[in-house]
């Protein structure tokens, strides 16, 4: 099957899937989306071509964006491949990026940055491996695998890793993320 013959027969188990899901027959997602029922019936089974001025009141009935309806089925949703920052010292995947916040995983493999960041929100992490060593002002903390921290980042800080690589999932606000993540990266 060719990829548009793949992403087709995607959307096509989207619709019908969604429909079941609320528990709505064809009669009522066709009533839903102003099409007729045996319209609807076969864009669903493939006997016939979905136009796109079908999709967007299909997804707006099955309360989705048309992205989330067409959305492609291939790896890059599925696999997160890792962004490294050499001169950083931070390989980062990006799980997760909700509107307020981000989640990730990063592998910090620098020592103690010179410069304390200050922004507002909270970010939270926790150690998979290794240990992290954290500045919160004045004070110098230290965190083992199976730890976490939590603070305010209104508090200048800054974060590096203490005898070799270590591995945390953070979870940023947005100004976390701006200031931690996005400012380094090339590609947003």
């Amino acid at each position: 099957m060719t990829q548009d013959g793949e992403l087709d027969a995607l959307v096509r188990q989207r619709i019908r899937g969604l429909r079941i899901a609320r528990g709505w027959s064809l009669d009522e997602l066709a009533a839903r989306c102003y099409l007729s029922p045996s319209t609807l019936s076969r864009i669903e089974t493939g006997h016939r071509r979905i136009a796109l001025d079908q999709l967007a009141p299909i997804a707006r009935a099955l309360s989705i964006t048309l992205d989330q309806l067409v959305e492609s089925g291939a790896d890059d949703d599925v696999v997160i491949r890792p962004h490294r920052d050499e001169t950083r010292g931070i390989t980062t995947w990006l799980l997760s990026h909700e509107s307020n916040q981000t989640v990730a995983k990063l592998r910090v493999t620098r020592t103690m940055p010179k410069d304390l960041r200050v922004h507002p929100g909270r970010d939270w992490f926790t150690v998979l491996s290794g240990t992290i060593i954290l500045r919160l002002g004045e004070r110098t903390i230290t965190v083992r695998a199976g730890e976490a921290a939590s603070f305010s980042t209104m508090v200048p800080h800054a974060f590096g890793a203490l005898d070799g690589p270590a591995e945390v999932l953070c979870v940023l606000d947005h100004e976390g993320e701006r200031s931690h993540l996005l400012d380094h990266h090339e590609h947003h």
